[in-house]
């Protein structure tokens, strides 16, 4: 539990949980470090080499992998993002995606709109394929129908999003009727807008309380997500339909005072952010397989196909593979753009768990459709926005075995720890110009010249 407190000594860790917001609840650069020798590998810094027990056993249970081949899969994933940056990075604006397959994600495919790119990926030991729209494309048409789910009902559209290795953008609707109007009234037709026809409705998982909650002004409560810190204040992450700012909070039976919004996204984007009171320690700890923790290590974005894990309180630690990422989904409560569609399930009150691939923070649970006997679709905020919007630092393990904090006292075009950065952007360290490979949010120990699998020197 997050904490029964006793007199002599109210400290509790946050630990990151699944969330869900139940109504009518009773209670609710300073100086950088020193350069560290780089990382020989991906793995090694994503510390994809040296995963909990736990972790594997979860892989291998729902991806239905035999012994050896989750460790491997984690492997291969780390040093996949590297390769599939390094291919982005070169390939400008004839890059069309990159995605995994296959049991250990032992294939990378990397999409190029021109053929005389075949030799260069197939250097690098990916697959390649030549396709027609460059991905730059597929995400202007994506938002346009952004723009229209504005102006138009999206009850029957519930779901759109980028399809990277069908390299189109599809919309999934409950009869094909519906999808056909949602294009038209984007002004998308004929632009490869393909229709997923689909009876399901992703809805919040919002309506069951179980496992370690937090209270919104005594009438709702949710769960923590990813612990955080904004300078000196602790705190953690949470979806944005969980409370609005200035909401209070409670902890443990609901009656020790926690903490107060700060500030939350909903609709639009499903993030919040909760500042606690010195009564309570953030820590990088998620709980596992079992209510084991594992630690988080940084929030390094995973490709398409990637293995996944989710936290929830409802049905516990379950994984699955990453299906895309950039999808919109209209609840009833109003549309959510930017958050990533998984193969994971869920029930109701897992809602605003933690995504985790490897050691690497992903994001929180936003909705979904099916559960965990039949199956199911979920959809997750990442966090990487999350850091970014709030102005937020993710608390790692790193940081509570006294690496210095992220600091963000640098210029724009100058690296600086505390900033979440896209893949493809370009800063200046130490004099020497490096082009981000994978997005994540730089910590005091990932500086350019310390993580080539993060940064690629130009």
């Amino acid at each position: 539990m997050l904490g029964r407190h006793t007199a002599a000594g109210r400290r509790v860790a946050l630990t990151a949980l699944g969330a869900l917001a139940l109504t009518g609840a009773t209670s609710a650069a300073a100086a950088e470090p020193p350069p560290a020798v780089p990382a020989s590998t991906a793995a090694q810094t994503l510390g994809a080499d040296r995963p909990p027990a736990a972790l594997l056993r979860a892989l291998e249970r729902d991806l239905k992998l035999k012994p050896g081949q989750a460790a491997e899969r984690l492997v291969n994933e780390a040093e996949a993002g590297v390769r599939a940056g390094r291919l982005r990075n070169s390939l400008g604006e004839r890059f069309a995606g990159a995605w995994l397959r296959g049991a250990t994600a032992a294939e990378l495919t990397v999409a190029t709109t021109h053929a005389g790119d075949v030799s260069a990926i197939q250097a690098q030991g990916a697959k390649a394929a030549v396709v027609k729209r460059p991905l730059s494309e597929l995400r202007a048409v994506k938002q346009k129908l952004d723009a229209a789910s504005a102006r138009v009902k999206t009850r029957d559209t519930p779901v759109w999003y980028v399809d990277v290795p069908a390299n189109r953008v599809v919309v999934q609707a409950t009869k094909r009727s519906a999808a056909t109007a949602f294009i038209k009234a984007a002004g998308v037709r004929g632009k490869g807008v393909g229709v997923r026809v689909s009876e399901h409705r992703p809805r919040l998982f919002a309506d069951v309380v179980g496992g370690e909650a937090y209270y919104i002004n005594g009438s709702a409560r949710c769960s923590v997500g990813f612990s955080v810190t904004k300078g000196t204040q602790q705190g953690f992450a949470s979806a944005g339909h969980c409370g609005s700012a200035e909401d209070k909070t409670t902890g443990g039976s609901g009656m020790d005072e926690q903490g107060t919004f700060q500030a939350s996204t909903f609709p639009g984007k499903d993030m919040s952010w909760v500042a606690v009171n010195s009564d309570w320690k953030a820590t990088a700890d998620v709980k596992g397989e079992g209510g084991q923790r594992t630690q988080v290590t940084g929030s390094v974005q995973a490709l398409v196909g990637a293995s996944i894990c989710r936290s929830g309180s409802t049905t516990g630690w379950h994984c699955g593979t990453i299906e895309q990422h950039d999808t919109s989904v209209s609840y009833s409560e109003g549309t959510v753009d930017g958050v990533t569609e998984t193969t994971v399930c869920a029930e109701p009150g897992d809602s605003g768990g933690p995504y985790m691939s490897g050691s690497q923070a992903q994001g929180v649970t936003s909705g979904g459709s099916g559960n965990c006997t039949s199956g199911g679709t979920t959809f997750y905020q990442p966090i990487n926005p999350i850091l970014n919007d709030f102005g937020l630092v993710l608390k790692t393990a790193s940081a509570q075995k006294g690496v210095p904090a992220p600091q963000d006292n640098g210029a724009a075009d100058t690296w600086a720890a505390g900033r979440v950065y896209e893949a493809g952007s370009t800063v200046t360290h130490a004099g020497v110009r490096y082009q981000c490979l994978q997005t994540h949010q730089a910590q005091g120990r990932w500086s350019p010249v310390a993580t080539p699998a993060l940064w690629q020197k130009m």
